[in-house]
């Protein structure tokens, strides 16, 4: 096999063109994985106020302090 020359081989494959690819292609990769980590983050925050705000609403419903079972009142 007769070894080839780098300048055609470069041609036969769109060098120029694959160098500016390949850069392009993995910041579209970066910026949608971005995105899908905000998305699930918002989800999960949005989880967890909810929960929080359902919690407190449950606590602001019963007395502070228990009182004892049995226990005299004066």
């Amino acid at each position: 096999m007769a070894a080839r020359d780098p300048a055609a081989v470069d041609e036969m494959y769109g060098g120029d063109l694959l160098m500016m690819v390949w850069p392009a292609v993995a910041l579209l990769g970066f910026l949608f994985l971005t995105a899908l980590v905000i998305a699930m983050g918002t989800q999960s925050t949005a989880r967890y106020e909810q929960e929080q705000r359902a919690a407190s609403r449950s606590a602001a419903g019963r007395p502070a302090a228990p009182e004892a079972v049995g226990a005299a009142r004066a």
